[in-house]
Order: structure tokens, then C-alpha cells, then sequence
């Protein structure tokens, strides 16, 4: 049988800070590569940016690191606890690629289970005391409307432009989470927000920022008469976090609306086909954890069963 030898890492390896810089220079999306600084950074900050990536080999690294990572991360909901674990995961493997590490750093940690979170679902009041806010500016109304009408990502209502409005039909084609082009729809209160948001536009994204971009963008993110950028997914979930800071359970988060309008959608005796063509979804086993019945529709049903109920 032939020995196995196990690899040493190169006595030149780098520092941790130049480590991590490396790696996150090797990942072309920016949305992860900002994702996946922020394990990268505090990673960093703990144990020194000149420390030798070495220091993070052996039982006594594998104890350190996962004695800060749950110590940092730990109390943080899975979703964003597995997140950082992914992406310093990612990190080591390109390092060992590297031969920079040898062992893995991260095999004391495990990746949380994401129990089924019911409460997401914002009660059918709730969401129109939020929509007909008066403090809500006409931009801010239109897009939260939009969203929990057609139950679309935000991503997906943010990359619109005017030109895909089909305002008469109330529809736009969006594309979809994995690049499908799809058809959202929405009602009459979003028909009549639409075109008061516009003002006459017939180009440029819907959804602008409130000023001219300070730094060169795509021309496809501007408006080309007054020079506003498109809206971004960051700062409009700043301004759904703002506006509903003091509703009671608030804030909530932009996903709570498409989250509570295929529930809403379910209650009312929506089918499976039509609500996988509403919520953009390919397959079932995705759409269930969206469809729930809230507490309010679960209390409904049962109050209607009830014989007591029904005597009264």
C-alpha cells in the first residue's frame, strides 16, 4: 500500500492579511466578495493581519478559531452564523489549494440547522397600516406596494426599467433568480401609484435614487435626463427598516412582504400552479416555505370549525 503524505504548508505562505486579500480578489461577483469580507475582516482583526497564516494549523489553531468564530457569531441567527462558516470555508479551501494551509482551521464548528421561522408572516392589517403610511414619500410607497402586490424579490422590482412597464396591462417582465425571464402583475393601487411615480419617464430604471450619482455608473443604471442612479436593494431595505421601526413587531425587512403575500395568497385559496407562476418559484419544495398559513388564518379555521362557534 502506498503511503499517504500529508501536505505541509509552503514555508513562504503568506500573512493572514495578505491571505485573505488574495482570496477575495479571486471572486468576480461583488456582492460576494463584499459578503464574504466581512468573515475575512474579522478574521483578520482577531488574529492580526501579519499574523502567519500558520498559526491557524493544528488542534491548538482549530481551538482558537472556533472559540472566536462562536464567540463573534454565535449568538447570531443561523442564516447569517452558516454564512460566515461558507465563506471562510471557501477561504481555507483556496488557501490548501494554495498550499498555503494543510488542515482545516474550521473543523470544530458545524453548520446550524435553519428551524422553520412561522412569524414571518406580517397579519394582512399590519401590511396595510404600513402601506398607507403618510410619512411614506411617493417613491417608497410605490415600490413597497409594488413588492407585496406581485409578490416579487426586491432585486427583481428594483432592476426594472420603464420601457418593461406594460402600465396598461399592469405587468412588467422581470428576470428572475437564476437569470428565467418572468411576468409579474399587480392591482390597482400600484396601477395608480405607477405612473404618478414616472411623471412622463419613458426610460431610465423606475425606481431612482434621490439625487445625481456622485460616481460613474453603467448607463443602463441612470436616468438620462436628470442623471439619477438607480435605487439600490441596500438602500431601500435602510428605508423599509426606517419606516416601520415603530409599528408594533417592526422593523421589518423587504423579504417580509413577498414572505406575507404568497401566505396571503395561500389563505385565500390560491392553487399550486398559481402560486408558483406568483411567487417566480421553480419548484414546490422551494414555494412551501413561503405559503404558510399564519396564526391569524390558523385561528380563523379553527374558530369556523368549532361547534361552539357554529351554535353561537
Amino acid at each position: 500500500m502506498a503511503n499517504v503524505h500529508r501536505l505541509r504548508p509552503a514555508a513562504d505562505a503568506p500573512a493572514i492579511g495578505v491571505a485573505a486579500a488574495a482570496f477575495l480578489g479571486t471572486i468576480a461577483v461583488a456582492n460576494t466578495a463584499k459578503a464574504y469580507a466581512i468573515a475575512l475582516r474579522a478574521l483578520t482583526a482577531e488574529f492580526g493581519e501579519q499574523a502567519p497564516l500558520a498559526e491557524l494549523e493544528g488542534e491548538a489553531g482549530a481551538d482558537q478559531v472556533a472559540a472566536w468564530f462562536t464567540g463573534r457569531w454565535g449568538g447570531a441567527a443561523a442564516a447569517t452564523f452558516n454564512a460566515r462558516l461558507d465563506a471562510l470555508g471557501s477561504a481555507c479551501a483556496w488557501w490548501r489549494d494554495q498550499h498555503w494551509l494543510a488542515g482545516d482551521p474550521l473543523r470544530r464548528i458545524r453548520r446550524r440547522v435553519r428551524a422553520p421561522d412561522r412569524t414571518r408572516t406580517l397579519a394582512r392589517a399590519d401590511v396595510e397600516t404600513l402601506l398607507i403610511l403618510p410619512r411614506l414619500a411617493l417613491r417608497e410607497r410605490t415600490l413597497f406596494r409594488l413588492l407585496y402586490e406581485s409578490a416579487a424579490r426586491a432585486q427583481e422590482a428594483l432592476a426594472l426599467d420603464v420601457d418593461e412597464l406594460d402600465l396598461r396591462n399592469r405587468r412588467a417582465r422581470v428576470r428572475r433568480k437564476g437569470g428565467a425571464v418572468d411576468v409579474i402583475v399587480w392591482r390597482t393601487a400600484t396601477a395608480r401609484l405607477l405612473p404618478r411615480l414616472l411623471d412622463g419617464r419613458r426610460t431610465g430604471p423606475v425606481f431612482l435614487t434621490g439625487r445625481r450619482a456622485r460616481v460613474e455608473l453603467p448607463p443602463g443604471d441612470l436616468d438620462p435626463a436628470s442623471g439619477q442612479a438607480r435605487l439600490s436593494y441596500r438602500r431601500a431595505a435602510e428605508l423599509f427598516e426606517n419606516a416601520t421601526t415603530d409599528l408594533p413587531g417592526g422593523p421589518y425587512t423587504l423579504h417580509q412582504l413577498r414572505h406575507s403575500a404568497l401566505t396571503h395568497a395561500a389563505e385565500d385559496g390560491a392553487n399550486t400552479s398559481t402560486l408558483l407562476a406568483f411567487s417566480g418559484h421553480t419548484s414546490v419544495a422551494s414555494l412551501a416555505r413561503y405559503a404558510q398559513v399564519s396564526p391569524e388564518a390558523l385561528a380563523r379555521w379553527q374558530e369556523g370549525r368549532d361547534p361552539a362557534s357554529r351554535r353561537r
